[in-house]
């Protein structure tokens, strides 16, 4: 049976993970995140360290 769970970060939706065999699948729920979008990760702990580090990233590109 498989499991999602919503990866939310500062307030914002950035989308679901769906559990796999090995792991879960990421999937965007706004065009910020799309870069992650079908993204595999060894858990939803790691999907969601890999949307704070786009969102950090981010904010160094604009500073």
């Amino acid at each position: 049976m498989f499991q999602a769970y919503v990866i939310e970060v500062s307030n914002r939706t950035a989308g679901i993970v769906v559990s796999e065999e090995r792991g879960v699948r990421f999937f965007s729920s706004e065009r910020a995140f799309d870069s992650l979008d079908g993204g595999h990760f060894g858990s939803a702990r790691a999907a969601e360290r890999a949307v704070r580090a786009l969102i950090e990233q981010r904010r160094q590109v604009r500073h």
